[in-house]
């Protein structure tokens, strides 16, 4: 008989307590086929409670009156969420049986920010996946103890918010956004300093840097700051009605002006415009956080950081409450030899997508427990919590990895057990701790888009090289190569004995399907010196399905040749 399962929920309860108790039912059915009631005789009992001397967001498991009944109490309603969290990830899971896991114990949040950006752009999974499909990742996260998720309302793309295409978008995100309210995520925005739509005046517009939409306004000419805070107090208000947490005010990459009077970007104009959009926040977004970002600081202007820095340490404004500081490469040396300007609390905004992969995602999981453990090692210590950089899904493990640093410190290989016991079972665990080394050792992958801009320009006067498109090398992957065939097949070996003890459950979800891509894309490819076969198209089809990537661009989209030259007409396919 299948395991029965009471969970009981004080009576009137808040909502995020009963919205745990739905997200444990949920769980423990699909995995196990189980039945959860609420009343009534049960082989299992779980008891949920709060206890307010825990403390802020912490929780406690405690064993109940018997050896099948197990007590969750949390500080608050958000403890009491991630305890059950916890207490689903510490259990074990069969067709028709659950039981309660080993851990008895306390645990206390270290730092208050444990947040994650979802980047909804270039049609990616945060972008276009089905709603449903992005609410049950935030109910996921928010098991894992993340507790504010940040999206952005990216301006360029419109020419004002009333255009249709602009209110759908706004539509979408505070949907993501009320989803994280839901269970007890407070939301965050990001907005660039002097950001504007694709129609702003041309004669108010600011010297753009490199990465630069090149419609931003120039704070230093007042007509531009008038509007760049008239279309920012727009912005705000369209999501008002979203409990906030955080709002981001955020310098370069894009945004900035490399005019003489902005100059230095960060220390100057920068903060003419993030000053007035901090203190309109405070009003219409009361809660909010303002989070200064510092990103790209000394790239397109040296000096930024000095000069920030002695700014803020004469002047100790009032409007800011969080620095961000991160980069796309090394952790900015400024804040750890100066300390954090100002003496405000740092947060960081680790890119757990956009490394080692062309596309971003593109090839499946893609583990880094040792480059997010080098990291934390370097600079954990100065931080209060910080905000994930996603671009899509199949980065799950580092966002884990990420989350759990904040909660508790706690090492990247130690998450990735955990994840790992929870997803697949206790008993793989610590082989997939291997086989996520192994992966990562194997990570640095890139499509060869130089060879699809030559070939396409040259059938245009050779129509028989559509006929040799499939033809030599299409995929790079010079670490994989470096460390030998053999090497990716120990790697793929690995995988096919974890599979063979995971439940038939645990072998279709998608967390499992991208670590089996992952694994047999790099023996593929590494095997045969980088050329597209049928396997390697079915298992990047395979991927765009998983992240409902087929409407995506070429940044984040899974690279199967077929769908990369399309714009070559009628190709003579071999296979």
């Amino acid at each position: 008989m299948p395991t029965v399962i009471r969970i009981e929920v004080p009576a009137g309860a808040d909502p995020l307590v009963i919205k745990a108790a739905q997200l444990f039912e949920q769980r423990v059915t699909e995995r196990t086929g189980g039945q959860v009631v609420r009343t009534g005789s049960a082989d299992v009992v779980v008891t949920l409670s709060i206890d307010p001397t825990i403390g802020t967001e912490g929780y406690r498991i405690a064993d109940g009156d018997s050896l099948t009944h197990v007590r969750v109490s949390g500080n608050d309603p958000r403890g009491v969420l991630y305890g059950v969290g916890k207490l689903l990830r510490e259990a074990s899971y069969a067709p028709g049986k659950w039981t309660i896991g080993h851990y008895r114990g306390t645990s206390v949040p270290r730092r208050q920010v444990r947040g994650m950006y979802f980047a909804s752009h270039f049609f990616n999974f945060y972008h276009v996946a089905p709603l449903a499909a992005v609410e049950r990742y935030v109910e996921d996260l928010a098991l894992w103890g993340c507790n504010v998720l940040n999206v952005w309302f990216d301006m360029h793309h419109y020419k004002s918010i009333n255009e249709p295409v602009a209110q759908q978008m706004i539509a979408r995100l505070k949907s993501i956004l009320h989803a994280g309210n839901r269970v007890g995520m407070g939301a965050g925005l990001t907005t660039l300093a002097n950001e504007a739509y694709a129609e702003s005046p041309e004669h108010l517009r600011a010297v753009p840097t490199q990465y630069h939409y090149k419609v931003e306004l120039c704070p230093s000419k007042p007509e531009g700051l008038a509007i760049t805070l008239k279309w920012r107090e727009e912005v705000l208000r369209a999501f008002s009605d979203v409990k906030f947490d955080a709002l981001w005010i955020w310098p370069h990459d894009q945004g900035g002006c490399l005019c003489e009077q902005c100059a230095p970007w960060g220390a100057n104009g920068f903060l003419r415009v993030a000053e007035p959009v901090a203190k309109m926040a405070k009003k219409i977004l009361p809660g909010a956080k303002i989070i200064v970002s510092t990103w790209c600081f000394d790239v397109f202007q040296k000096g930024e950081w000095s000069a920030f820095g002695d700014k803020i340490n004469a002047t100790k404004p009032d409007w800011i409450d969080y620095i961000m500081a991160d980069a796309h490469g090394d952790f900015p040396s400024y804040p750890i030899e100066h300390g954090v300007p100002g003496g405000y609390p740092m947060i960081n905004f680790p890119e757990i997508s956009m490394f080692k992969q062309s596309p971003w995602g593109g090839y499946g999981a893609m583990p880094a427990p040792d480059r997010f453990q080098k990291i934390w090692d370097t600079v954990g210590h100065r931080l209060e919590g910080g905000f994930p950089y996603s671009e899509t899904i199949t980065e799950d493990m580092n966002k884990v990895i990420n989350l759990m640093h904040y909660w508790s410190d706690q090492s990247a290989l130690e998450s990735i057990r955990q994840y790992a016991g929870y997803e697949f079972g206790h008993d793989v665990a610590t082989d997939v701790v291997q086989l996520a080394l192994r992966l990562e050792a194997q990570l640095d992958h890139h499509f060869n888009w130089g060879r699809e801009t030559q070939d396409f320009a040259a059938s245009k006067s050779d129509p028989s090289v559509k006929d040799r498109l499939l033809q030599g090398r299409w995929y790079v992957l010079p670490a994989a190569e470096k460390l030998g065939v053999e090497h990716a097949r120990q790697t793929l070996d690995l995988m096919k004995r974890i599979e063979t003890r995971l439940t038939e459950h645990d072998k279709k979800s998608w967390r499992w399907r991208i670590l089996f891509l992952r694994t047999t894309l790099d023996y593929e490819l590494v095997s045969n010196g980088g050329v597209a076969t049928p396997k390697t198209e079915a298992c990047f089809e395979e991927l765009v399905a998983i992240l409902h990537a087929g409407p995506a661009e070429r940044y984040v989209q899974p690279p199967a040749v077929k769908r990369a030259l399309k714009g070559f007409g009628d190709v003579k396919w071999s296979w």
